[in-house]
């Protein structure tokens, strides 16, 4: 059984910022850890960590070659993740981010977490232990959701699957979250907003 440890989502608590230090030195070295999000609980692995994807897909059952979206720490977390960034595209981060878009970017480099085409998808969460994990490692993490592939995703750590939960290194226990809405996923096409997946915001008049 993996560690489990309670945190606080306003990381108030000197021991809050000692857990998601702790929590960064196991991403370091290839591990999963289940938190929480403004939705519902994830997965986080190192997103520049092929094999730590790559053990991501199997704790998830999740078929091979489809990227997982990221949680980025901050704005200019995200932006390092891109070379080509247009005007809208950095409007649509200073309006929504911390927020519940996701944002298909042209990636800079390859990696694990990017798709065939050649895009990552990235959002800043509002919530601050996801938000901190990402600061706490150096660059974004995994926001999958956490369950195994095909499974309902869970507001609280009572519903992990056992499954799910033997695989894991590490649990931040933060409570339950308020589920509802995905994130709404766009990227943005010779200036037009395209929506992928609609969610909670709607960027296309911004």
């Amino acid at each position: 059984m993996p560690r489990i440890i309670t945190i606080k989502e306003d990381l108030t608590r000197p021991e809050d910022r000692e857990t998601l230090e702790k929590a960064a030195q196991i991403l370091e070295q290839g591990g999963v850890i289940a938190f929480p999000t403004e939705t519902f609980y994830g997965l986080a692995a190192d997103s520049e960590n092929e094999d730590a994807v790559k053990r991501l897909n199997f704790i998830k059952n999740r078929p091979k070659g489809k990227p997982f979206p990221l949680i980025a720490g901050s704005t200019d977390q995200a932006r390092d993740l891109s070379y080509d960034l247009s005007p809208l595209v950095l409007r649509l981060m200073e309006e929504y981010w911390p927020g519940p878009l996701t944002l298909i970017l042209t990636a800079g480099k390859p990696g694990p977490a990017v798709s065939e085409q050649g895009g990552v998808g990235v959002r800043v969460s509002p919530h601050a232990v996801a938000r901190g994990l990402a600061l706490a490692l150096g660059r974004p993490i995994t926001a999958t959701s956490a369950n195994l592939s095909g499974r309902p995703s869970v507001k609280s750590v009572a519903d992990l699957d056992p499954e799910l939960v033997e695989r894991l290194d590490l649990i931040l226990d933060g409570g339950e979250t308020p589920g509802g809405l995905a994130s709404t996923v766009a990227r943005v096409d010779n200036d037009q907003i395209v929506i992928l997946r609609p969610g909670p915001v709607d960027p296309s008049s911004a």
